[in-house]
């Protein structure tokens, strides 16, 4: 009895140690699984944005230069993210409706694609602004419109200090205008500081405004270069200098600080902005901005984009902000010596 007990219990040892290494394998074998689909999911996890479609809202509408902006990063965008990127035009109210969207929409696959004009104004435009700046994140800096300062053939000028001495000689007798209320109120600054003696026109859309120049009714148009372009071709008009820091490129143009106006300098910046309760990692903002950069110094997004009159400077959130809170520093001494308050 005792030998058949001892012999039951060294066959039951055996079994447990076959089953255990074979259970301890088996064990082994798929810590080892789970440790490899680990190491491989940590590039997914840190691309796991996109998940859907992503959206980019404008605030103007089809057609403009930051219009087709947006659609030439989407396409690439999309390629890059594997997943669609759609533009959406929703201009109206400055800008407003856009950024609402942007807002009320609360979701990360949601973007502003806009202009800082379109909001770095509005504390002198507004009764009530319908939003509160602070829930607006800047994620990466696109491009820069170039914006020329141009006015008609017929007045035989060639430059901002010809321009400037004609209107001397001709107080209260020229007009201007101008596409954004940034540029209003640069500009308006700019002449009372110089006591030059010339009206502001305004208009509800800049081909208006350049009609009327090629018509003798205004003297000086500031806008977006490429708006210009057909009637300058047409040998209508002239384009003086840029607005910008830095020349347009293809544009054998001065800037304005080289014209001697150095006060005239404006960056019509253009960026990408999320809702602050979007809840946007900041591995997906680094992600929109490393690929917004790739697509930004490939050869032939930049040849197209300086086609349509824009400077393609891609940046990071904070280079955005930075350059925001410059833009807005230079309005508030303007709007101050024009005695212009925040309306709110």
């Amino acid at each position: 009895m005792r030998t058949v007990f001892v012999s039951m219990f060294v066959s039951m040892v055996v079994s447990m140690f076959v089953s255990g290494r074979r259970i301890l394998s088996q064990m082994a074998m798929l810590t080892l699984a789970l440790l490899a689909l680990a190491m491989g999911s940590v590039p997914s996890m840190a691309q796991s944005w996109p998940s859907k479609t992503v959206k980019f809202i404008l605030p103007l509408g089809p057609g403009s230069g930051a219009d087709i902006g947006a659609r030439l990063f989407a396409d690439h965008l999309s390629r890059r993210w594997g997943k669609p990127v759609v533009v959406e035009n929703r201009p109206g109210a400055d800008g407003v409706l856009a950024i609402n969207a942007v807002l009320a929409a609360k979701d990360d696959h949601t973007l502003l694609w806009g202009p800082s004009s379109t909001f770095v104004g509005h504390p002198y435009t507004l009764a009530k602004i319908p939003y509160d700046m602070r829930d607006l994140q800047p994620v990466a800096r696109i491009s820069s419109t170039v914006v020329c300062l141009v006015v008609p053939t017929a007045m035989k000028i060639e430059s901002m200090k010809e321009f400037i001495a004609q209107v001397r000689a001709q107080p209260g007798k020229m007009n201007w205008t101008s596409v954004t209320t940034v540029t209003d109120i640069i500009m308006a600054g700019y002449f009372k500081n110089a006591g030059l003696d010339i009206s502001q026109i305004a208009y509800r859309d800049p081909v208006s405004g350049l009609n009327d120049l090629v018509e003798g009714r205004i003297q000086l148009y500031s806008g977006a270069c490429v708006i210009a372009r057909a009637q300058v071709q047409a040998g209508k008009a002239r384009m003086l200098a840029v607005m910008n820091r830095t020349r347009g490129p293809g544009l054998d143009l001065p800037t304005v600080t080289e014209a001697g106006v150095p006060e005239l300098s404006f960056d019509g910046l253009v960026g990408l902005i999320a809702a602050r309760a979007s809840g946007l990692t900041d591995a997906a903002r680094d992600r929109i901005v490393a690929d917004v950069k790739a697509v930004g110094t490939d050869p032939v997004v930049v040849e197209r984009l300086t086609a349509t009159g824009q400077l393609v400077i891609p940046g990071t959130g904070a280079d955005f902000s930075a350059s925001i809170a410059e833009q807005s520093a230079q309005l508030a001494v303007t709007a101050k010596m024009l005695d212009i308050r925040p309306k709110q």
